[in-house]
């Protein structure tokens, strides 16, 4: 293990941060967070009570309405926002050691791709805060008309645990940058981390206010949010159910706007005149890495037939060869699986899929060897043969199961990667290069990457078609999400 895994993790004091300070939840209530790899409890969090997110909320909206953040200049803003993710490299190594008792990811993916990766979308909305501009119209008459990007007011961000810095990163960055106030509500399995991302913002010189994090259940704090009448927008990323109940809630309380960054089932298609040995190695990382706890993974992979048996036999030989084990470990490929929830849940997956005579290749089985078995481990899976239309090819198991597929023509595929309610991501495998850009403008999803899959940067926009979600995180396009337009006619 590296020296930084060595050591046991820092967790932080269990307190939820409200209004510039660490306070105890009102009513004392805590929950416990479980470590998957050894399924013992690892920390014991602050539930946030309904009166702890109306403190959250108040001073929100207090720190908007009468505070300077969204009146400051953008050039001070984006100075302290900069600094914010400065903190958090500062740290980056306590943080992602903690976020591997929490969450079960590899200690190197939690350094690179979740903490540092945080800190880089930090400071590149920081770097655009100062660029929001507006326009000036030339309206018929002798008028001067203009307008204005401007704040939505108070944020509820609510984020995910398999990703659970960055993602809250895409929604703090740009949400601080262009003037708003925020209440994060972290997923109930990694509350640790979003603690320390509150002492990152408080060093940083983020006012009283400004950001607020509130830890808890999300029948409880995630509810109380999605109802609350001052809240003015809601900036969610998990699952597409949990997305109708904040539309209800919207409906319901005061048409709060949402950005939706939701569940998929992407597609890979592998074409006969790919590099098939570079095109292995993506399907296999695309759905294995992170342990299939990733909404843009890739768990279809459609092979056209002529080389379908050779391509699922590859496949399947190198997933059986990836080494599950303990995150904190350098030589581990693969982690547990976050609760033992997820786990039961691919479980189901599996076993109906076999019952449906789905043909498992590989895996299939919790690993209950060695050090490994008091943890939620299951090993890479493979099904060939699935069905189009069948449970395993249509939804989305959010875990380390691959469902694989034949086709015989383009368009066969292109119906079959269509022919889901999502619309995420998709990939596309094949050297005819004018081939794969008309593959890639007939996908309806949000991002297509064509011989390659999974590369992410803060310059890129990414979000989904259907019911994969609204809006878009990343690039300066997430900045639509978290400001409105303001026309001013002024007579002359």
């Amino acid at each position: 293990m590296t020296d930084a895994t060595k050591s046991p993790p820092a967790f932080p004091a269990a307190k939820l941060f409200v209004n510039g300070e660490f306070v105890d939840p009102s009513d004392g209530a805590t929950f416990d967070v479980v470590d998957p790899t050894t399924s013992a409890v690892c920390y014991r969090a602050p539930s946030a009570s309904r009166e702890d997110v109306e403190r959250a909320v108040r001073a929100a909206r207090k720190a908007f309405d009468e505070g300077k953040w969204a009146t400051t200049s953008a050039a001070s803003r984006a100075k302290i926002v900069r600094r914010f993710g400065e903190k958090l490299l500062e740290r980056r190594e306590a943080i992602a050691l903690v976020e591997t008792y929490e969450n079960g990811k590899l200690y190197r993916d939690a350094l690179a791709e979740d903490v540092s990766a945080a800190a880089g979308a930090l400071q590149y909305f920081a770097s655009l805060a100062d660029k929001l501009t507006g326009e000036t119209l030339p309206v018929r008459g002798d008028f001067l008309t203009y307008t204005l990007r401007e704040p939505l007011g108070v944020v509820a961000a609510i984020v995910p645990w398999n990703f659970p810095l960055s993602l809250a990163a895409w929604k703090l960055g740009p949400a601080l940058a262009a003037g708003n106030t925020v209440v994060l509500k972290p997923s109930e399995l990694t509350p640790a981390t979003a603690i320390m991302l509150a002492e990152c913002a408080r060093d940083a010189g983020i006012p009283a206010g400004v950001l607020n994090v509130v830890p808890g259940l999300g029948a409880v704090a995630g509810d109380a949010l999605a109802t609350h009448p001052d809240v003015d927008h809601v900036a969610f990323t998990g699952s597409t159910r949990t997305a109708k109940a904040l539309l209800r809630a919207s409906a319901e309380s005061n048409l709060k706007t949402l950005s939706l960054e939701l569940g998929g089932k992407s597609p890979q298609i592998i074409l006969s005149d790919a590099s098939l040995d570079e095109a292995v190695e993506a399907c296999v990382w695309g759905i294995f890495s992170n342990k299939g706890e990733v909404c843009s993974a890739g768990s279809r992979v459609l092979v056209e037939r002529s080389i379908y048996h050779w391509f699922v036999d590859r496949v399947a030989e190198r997933a059986a060869r990836i080494k599950l084990g303990d995150p904190r470990d350098p030589a581990s490929e693969m982690g547990p699986m976050v609760s033992s929830r997820q786990l039961d849940n691919a479980m189901g997956f599996i076993a109906r899929a076999i019952d449906g005579g789905a043909r498992l290749v590989v895996g299939g089985e919790r690993d209950e060897s060695g050090a490994n078995g008091a943890g939620y481990f299951l090993r890479p899976t493979v099904f060939a043969d699935v069905r189009v239309g069948s449970e395993l090819e249509q939804e989305e198991v959010f875990g380390p199961v691959l469902a694989c597929v034949p086709f015989d023509s383009v368009d066969e595929a292109v119906r079959i990667a269509n022919g889901v309610r999502y619309g995420l991501a998709a990939g596309v495998w094949t050297k005819d290069t004018a081939r794969a850009h008309a593959i890639a403008r007939r996908i309806r999803a949000g991002v297509v990457w064509l011989n390659t899959y999974d590369q992410f940067d803060t310059a890129a926009p990414f979000g989904g078609y259907k019911q994969s979600g609204w809006g878009r995180d990343l690039s300066p396009a997430a900045f639509d999400s978290y400001t409105q337009k303001k026309c001013v006619w002024t007579r002359l």
